[in-house]
């Protein structure tokens, strides 16, 4: 018959002992150690200088002096002495320095949190999930990065989302106050798009970008181009606003065609065309001249124009262009003018055009 107990090894009284209070309190003592273990430290090699009655320790690898030999062994300091605890598969201890939880797994002090999660179905950090998000998390940062080489990965790090048909959608919903402002991935199509809104309902393509020829395009750029379909008379020194009252185009309506102006929808950098086409009223020794006018007044710098040679009625044409910054509500204008005689710019062939362009 064994003397001690299978598991925590205390000892049992014996038949026909004497002293029988020193093996019952030996007991007791090795009992007030290891139940609810809780050790000071896990890393010490020797034992500290001053310990206090009931100090718990997990020996640390290479151990010396009183501990020498006692290599993951509990360490108890009682009654004056250290006594050893050697350790069984399956007992748990709370590290205090570290606040951490560990077993015993018959070879080493483990982690108790396991190191694999599998088929979960439902996992909140920092909040409750629930069915329509099974995974959650409430906090004010996150951090993914990459295993590096030292560590046995390759350094890289790749965040994959999958979908399952090319109908379905995949991406990210960015929300203020749980409602959605901004959609960045593939949405009914594998055509990647970033769509924004100001409702949650209503949503306005940004960027498109064609998923089989990398081509991009913004749907929303404000962009167009306009002509007159009349032949615009002009006297003779007096800058006037050409009739521009067609587009062929007129992307987000930012072109004002009647009132023949273009109107910025939002502040950038634009840029500007215009074609002036001579036809003669009188006399082809006009001088014709051309330029684009920001808010009715302000002539823009570089878009000015002059040819003064004898002119051929419809042939005869300036060609304008220039970048300007605006305002959201500038508006922009094509002006002509006439010195010497007078004239007409020619219906469909005298132009303007523009696009955002930063």
């Amino acid at each position: 018959m064994s003397d001690t107990t299978t598991h925590l090894l205390l000892p049992y009284i014996m038949a026909a002992q004497a002293q029988k209070h020193v093996t019952h309190n030996e007991a007791l003592r090795i009992l007030d150690g290891l139940v609810q273990l809780s050790v000071l430290d896990r890393d010490l090699t020797a034992p500290p200088a001053s310990p206090a009655d009931g100090d718990r320790y997990i020996v640390g690898s290479g151990a010396t002096g009183d501990w020498a030999g006692w290599d993951l062994n509990v360490a108890l300091w009682t009654d004056g002495a250290w006594i050893r605890l050697p350790p069984r598969t399956g007992w748990r201890a709370w590290v205090e320095d570290e606040g951490l939880l560990l077993v015993y797994d018959g070879t080493g002090w483990i982690g108790a949190t396991p190191d694999a999660l599998q088929n979960m179905a439902l996992l909140g950090l920092g909040t409750t999930a629930d069915s329509s998000n099974p995974f959650s998390a409430k906090l004010n940062a996150a951090l993914w990065t990459a295993k590096t080489v030292a560590e046995g990965g390759t350094g890289d790090l790749f965040y994959t989302l999958n979908k399952e048909a090319a109908g379905d959608d995949l991406g990210l919903t960015l929300q203020t106050g749980f409602v959605t402002k901004a959609l960045v991935g593939l949405f009914g199509s594998d055509r990647f798009r970033l769509a924004v809104s100001a409702d949650g309902s209503t949503f306005f393509d940004g960027l498109s970008v064609d998923n089989a020829t990398g081509i991009v395009d913004q749907p929303r750029l404000p962009r167009f181009k306009a002509y007159t379909n009349y032949d615009n008379y002009v006297g003779v020194g007096t800058w006037t606003k050409i009739a521009i009252n067609n587009t062929d185009y007129n992307d987000q309506g930012a072109f004002d065609a009647a009132n023949n102006r273009f109107v910025a929808p939002t502040d950038g950098t634009y840029l500007f065309g215009a074609t002036l086409l001579y036809k003669v009223n009188a006399s082809t020794t006009a001088r014709m001249r051309g330029r684009l006018v920001l808010n009715g007044t302000t002539e823009i710098r570089g878009s000015f124009g002059e040819i003064s040679a004898t002119h051929v009625s419809l042939a005869t044409a300036i060609w304008l262009q220039t970048m300007a910054p605006l305002t959201a509500g500038d508006t922009v204008e094509l002006q002509g003018y006439f010195r010497v005689a007078d004239g007409y710019f020619a219906a469909d062939h005298t132009s303007f055009w523009g696009a955002k362009i930063g």
